[in-house]
């Protein structure tokens, strides 16, 4: 809140002697000379600044009798040195703010109440453009990338501790990268066998299918869908000439000579007993039992 000082002598008066008075404190006629009457007595200029004149404030020195004196709850200052304690603005004749025993100008005041910038540490005044950032403000221009140093101002971020990034920086510090096209992966990616992928690049190596959320087939770091790898590279059973998937039924194989089968298609070419698992005899390219085999 603005506060008024009073100016001027107000406990005692000035004037020039004409009757004959000696000063109360050196005794030397006062009769033709300027002199200062206070509490009742008489005395001399010099004497009133020894015993009588309250000490400025700010410059430490006694206020003459014929200096212009501001006083304000007790405390006293020559008009000349009652300023702003912060940018030294003359106050004598202005209103201003008293605050923590220092004397500001409303100006002044204003910024000493203001918030901080994180930055640059000074205040941050109604009509600066500012960032907010879990309760604390930056200047528009002081909120910059830890990095590059570059100003984020009001544009996106990323929080990383007590340091902020820009996108771009972020992207090159902390993102994982997509093996395949090795740019960075901000969201959607997906993550096979502790590799990060884009889900946009995670397709099918034949038909560029999605394979996110959808079953599919490694084979030497190539991915296949299940149509493609059935078409393209799974191996026939030699039994069904289905391809063998390993999916579902007849997920197991039985290979034998370069040849594969479904565990469920490998059975006696004669008597149709199922082998897997069981001892068989492979002659002319065709599988029988053990009893089939001996009536060849």
């Amino acid at each position: 809140m603005a506060s008024q000082r009073h100016s001027g002598p107000s406990s005692y008066k000035v004037g020039t002697m004409s009757e004959k008075f000696d000063c109360h404190y050196c005794r030397d006629p006062l009769q033709g000379k300027k002199y200062v009457q206070k509490d009742g007595r008489h005395c001399c200029l010099k004497c009133f600044d020894k015993f009588c004149a309250n000490t400025c404030v700010d410059c430490r020195k006694p206020i003459s009798a014929d200096a212009k004196e501001v006083h304000y709850k007790n405390r006293y200052w020559h008009d000349t040195c009652f300023r702003c304690a912060k940018c030294l603005h003359p106050l004598a004749s202005e209103t201003f703010v008293s605050k923590d025993g220092k004397i500001l100008c409303n100006k002044c005041a204003t910024r000493e109440d203001s918030p901080r910038c994180k930055g640059c540490f000074k205040a941050i005044v109604a009509g600066d453009q500012n960032v907010e950032y879990k309760g604390t403000v930056w200047h528009k221009d002081c909120f910059t990338c830890s990095n590059c140093k570059q100003v984020i101002g009001t544009g996106s971020f990323f929080p990383k501790g007590e340091d902020f990034y820009c996108v771009t920086c972020h992207e090159t510090k902390f993102a994982k990268h997509c093996v395949k096209c090795n740019k960075a992966i901000t969201s959607g990616g997906i993550t096979y066998q502790d590799q990060p992928w884009h889900a946009e690049c995670f397709v099918c190596v034949t038909c560029s299918k999605k394979l996110a959320g959808q079953r599919f087939t490694a084979v030497e770091d190539q991915y296949y869908c299940v149509d493609c790898y059935k078409n393209f590279v799974a191996k026939k059973c030699a039994g069904c000439k289905n391809p063998i998937t390993g999916f579902g039924k007849g997920s197991s194989v039985v290979a034998y000579e370069g040849q594969s089968w479904h565990d469920y298609c490998f059975h006696c070419k004669k008597c149709s007993v199922n082998l897997a698992n069981k001892r068989f005899v492979f002659h002319n390219e065709q599988v029988y039992c053990p009893d089939c085999a001996k009536k060849l």
